[in-house]
């Protein structure tokens, strides 16, 4: 059976997106339940012990890499795990899951501006075009379509949280092709790791501020949802299928996340569509589209 699916690549990142999709509508679902520094901290520290022992060979052999670069292995955990995650449970407790699965296909958007002010990776004008698309349906969806609120700056503060969470995982992926050539396993051990370390304070804070979360089903449910799906199988699944048809064909597929994620927020959270999500989602692919064209 594993046999089999370790060289079905579609499915493996459809699968992806489908676990991905399903921790935003589970952010969502939990929010006030589960405090957000808290459901993040324990989601990176399941996941590094499950990891793990299958890790352990590789990290053995690659330890002395990782850390020589020990620096650029903080930055990667604090923006790729820690900030990210964090923000987007955070701001899940404001706004709606079918604006953060929408706005994460803005994606593309950050990495490619993180990429030109970090390394001067010029973009011709189409892709100028697209990323100014897609920028414009991220502002479609943050506004709801009301773009006189821009003026008056009234901006729903989940859904800049979200975007903040888009630009500090937008710095991550523009930093990846700097990663010491080590296995994947040894890399994710590291940052999943680093990434609980920076937020076991915040943690702790939170719950010292009497922010807890409530000794339930509800919780164990959750905890082990983000744990073994998003975090360990999403990644294991997305790294596959990265290898077998490689990283510009894998790409799209994040894009069934809103897919995904919008029958589940509509069915699941009795959340509504609105004309605003259609137009917004409807450029954001757009600018993504021509962007990474030729």
């Amino acid at each position: 059976m594993f046999g089999w699916l370790a060289h079905q690549p579609y499915l493996l990142l459809s699968l992806t997106s489908l676990f991905w999709a399903g921790n935003i509508v589970l952010g969502r679902a939990v929010a006030g339940h589960v405090p957000p520094v808290t459901l993040s901290c324990a989601r990176w520290i399941g996941a590094m012990l499950l990891l793990l022992p299958f890790a352990w060979p590789h990290l053995r052999h690659d330890w002395r890499k990782l850390r020589a670069h020990w620096r650029l292995m903080i930055v990667l955990s604090a923006t790729g795990f820690a900030i990210n995650n964090a923000l987007s449970y955070w701001g899940l407790q404001y706004t709606q899951a079918l604006n953060a699965l929408l706005m994460q296909s803005s994606g593309p958007l950050f990495v490619a501006l993180w990429s030109l002010l970090l390394f001067g990776v010029r973009l011709s004008w189409m892709q100028a075009i697209g990323i100014a698309l897609s920028l414009l349906g991220v502002l479609t969806i943050i506004l709801r379509g009301d773009f006189a609120a821009l003026a008056a700056i009234q901006l729903n503060r989940g859904d800049l949280m979200l975007a903040a969470a888009l630009c500090a995982f937008g710095l991550y992926s523009a930093l990846m092709p700097k990663r010491p050539a080590t296995h994947p396993l040894s890399l994710i051990v590291v940052t999943t790791g680093g990434g609980a370390l920076l937020l076991l304070p915040f943690a702790i804070m939170e719950y010292a501020s009497g922010v807890r979360p409530s000794a339930d089903w509800i919780t164990a449910v959750t905890l082990a949802y983000v744990v073994i799906f998003p975090s360990m199988l999403a990644y294991l699944c997305f790294n596959r299928g990265v290898a077998l048809i490689g990283p510009n064909r894998a790409a799209p597929f994040l894009h069934l996340m809103p897919v995904f994620g919008s029958v589940m927020a509509i069915v699941l959270l009795g959340e509504k569509p609105e004309l605003f999500h259609l137009a917004g989602y409807a450029m954001v692919v757009a600018g993504v589209f021509i962007a990474a064209r030729r």
